[in-house]
């Protein structure tokens, strides 16, 4: 049976901790308020029995709710400051562009023919809105802005003989069904409703609701992924978009033929040797989360399970082993409850518990092993492998929330919601932990991890981070990656690590830099490994960097085996490239474009 639209949970909480800081006022204020919780109950009141308003409101009296809509609230566009010049969007294309004779070095040998592709938001109308009304001000908050995608193409002919590559350039909006409403109607028109004066908050979810069956827009801007040959859009807001990889077009909406009735989380995980895909699915009511497993061909949904969490836990992405699914169970929550007493709807707790759960791939709640680990918040996974009795995890891990709430933050440290690189080795026999952090005491706040895509789930050298640059994060309230960096696991660096007098008995991981010039960033870096490679780090780094001094935008393509040397092709692009979230190297065949 076909999705309900009403029972997908909205939900915009983005990768690691980037978001882009609203400049409404906030001294009437009362709460930042994210759309997945009271989105959710009102979809789930639908799916117990309550009708559905679009279908038993008269035409006369939807028309007379918009005429309410357009008399009583103002849309205000949001002001961005010089530094944020590069979150503003951008518009479509509309046609491929070639970038061939705009190349600053070469493409190198073994590159692999396909596509580079970066999800993000781009908000229709110019930019972010806010609304003010008789009920107060509401207002977006950056993760709300329609998904693009930014994708590069290369394509290897063998006849041309001066120059076997030619590269080209497009972007597209997902269009998702919200996106083609507001498009029709061609101006804002659904009100704002994350963050703002309470009751402003609860009309624009009511009056949503009544005017377009939804309480909230489905913006599906996060990241991109492939399965069985098809490529999808996806964020925690909804079920995947498939994609047409060469024209961007957004073909349908993936519900695995009916069978799959929640979101996806940001990061559904390949399960090594078998090819099947797993993902979760969360809701701020029960079941707060089920785990999902497709089928190798996408045909299918071969299991599904409640995982009987106690608590709406914010699972942005899970691992996989050769043998196990791994869930991340930690107190950065959503509890409806909270709301309901005026207080914060999504929070983290360092009180609360934290644990992480090792569970057989088709194993079911009861089959879960829980580990409980020192509390934090890790919104990304670098990898997870299985090695002896032990289940070894990795990740980037903060001291507290990823997602700034409305309160001043229960840490002393300003800048403990920025990540570092974690590791948990989980003992199945003994159910002993061991945790350490892999940096040494060089401070380096690190994320957006990626490894070579054929290492997931099994035991790895290599990984690759985008690497935060504190000072110039510090004015944005968003962070911006100033540079890349390298863990190699199975080397020490020349930093000991000391705990006090005594020398920690793990010494950290060898880390090596690539660092962008001055005012200079990256976003959606990806591994791209080479054709024939034999080595794990055989391969590029490739990511979309901007200068904000000249305003240029680039694709940079950076040896994996030497990353802190210079890039050996630097890609200029026709246009500005905003920052946005996740990207990856897809290889695809150009004839069959043809």
């Amino acid at each position: 049976m076909a999705t309900s639209s009403f029972y997908k949970p909205l939900f915009l909480v983005k990768c690691s901790i980037e978001k882009r800081p609203s400049y409404v006022s906030h001294k009437n204020s009362h709460h930042n308020h994210f759309n997945i919780p009271i989105a959710s109950a009102f979809k789930k009141m639908t799916m117990i029995g309550l009708p559905e308003f679009p279908k038993i409101v008269a035409t006369s009296a939807v028309r007379l709710v918009d005429a309410f809509v357009d008399s009583f609230f103002e849309f205000i566009d949001q002001p961005l400051l010089p530094s944020q010049n590069n979150f503003a969007p951008v518009e479509e294309l509309g046609e491929t562009m070639v970038v061939t004779n705009n190349i600053d070095g070469h493409i190198p040998n073994g590159f692999p023919e396909g596509v580079y592709i970066r999800n993000g938001p781009n908000p229709l109308f110019g930019g972010l809105k806010s609304t003010n009304s008789i009920f107060g001000k509401t207002s977006h908050v950056w993760v709300e802005g329609e998904g693009m995608l930014h994708a590069l193409y290369f394509n290897y002919n063998n006849n041309n003989n001066n120059n076997n590559w030619t590269v080209l350039y497009n972007n597209r909006h997902v269009e998702t069904e919200t996106y083609k409403l507001e498009k029709q109607r061609n101006k804002p028109s659904f009100l704002p409703a994350i963050q703002g004066d309470s009751l402003a908050i609860l009309f624009a979810y009511l009056l949503n609701l009544l005017r377009f069956g939804k309480v909230n827009k489905y913006i599906s801007n996060t990241n991109v992924f492939e399965h069985s040959g098809k490529f999808y859009s996806v964020a925690e807001s909804h079920i995947p978009q498939e994609i047409d990889i060469f024209t961007l077009k957004t073909l349908r909406n993936w519900d695995v033929n009916g069978a799959w009735n929640r979101p996806f989380c940001s990061h559904p995980k390949k399960a090594p040797g078998t090819g099947e895909l797993v993902t979760l699915g969360i809701s701020p009511i029960l079941p707060f989360c089920e785990l999902g497993i497709i089928s190798a061909d996408g045909k299918k949904l071969d299991h599904k399970v409640d995982l009987k969490l106690n608590r709406c836990t914010l699972c942005h992405e899970l691992g996989v082993t050769q043998r196990y699914n791994v869930i991340m169970d930690f107190p950065l929550t959503i509890d409806l409850l909270r709301l309901v007493k005026g207080e914060q709807l999504i929070r983290y707790d360092k009180d609360e518990y934290a644990r992480i759960g090792v569970m057989p791939r088709y194993g079911d709640a009861s089959s879960i092993k829980w580990f409980e680990v020192e509390p934090n918040c890790t919104f990304h996974i670098i990898n997870s492998f299985e090695e002896g009795h032990e289940v070894v995890v990795r990740g980037c891990r903060s001291l507290d929330s990823l997602i700034p709430g409305p309160h001043p933050s229960s840490s002393s440290n300003e800048l403990d919601c920025l990540s570092r690189c974690y590791e948990w080795r989980l003992n199945m026999e003994t159910g002993e932990v061991k945790e350490r952090s892999l940096i040494g005491p060089k401070v380096v706040y690190m994320d957006f991890p990626m490894v070579n895509e054929n290492f997931m789930g099994i035991k790895n050298r290599y990984a690759y981070t985008q690497v935060v640059d504190p000072l110039a994060s510090s004015t944005q309230d968003v962070p911006k990656y100033g540079g890349l960096a390298k863990l190699y696991f199975e080397e020490s660096s020349s930093e000991k690590l000391f705990m006090g007098d005594k020398q920690h008995d793990e010494d950290p991981i060898r880390v090596e830099y690539h660092m962008f010039e001055k005012n200079t960033f990256c976003s959606g870096a990806a591994f791209v490994p080479k054709d024939g490679g034999v080595e794990e780090d055989d391969g590029w780094i490739i990511s979309f960097v901007h200068n904000e001094d000249d305003a240029i935008s680039q694709v940079h393509i950076i040896d994996g085996k030497k990353l802190s040397g210079e890039a050996v092709a630097k890609i200029t692009l026709p246009c500005r490239i905003p920052y946005g979230f996740h990207g990856a190297f897809m290889p695809i065949s150009f004839q069959a474009s043809h």
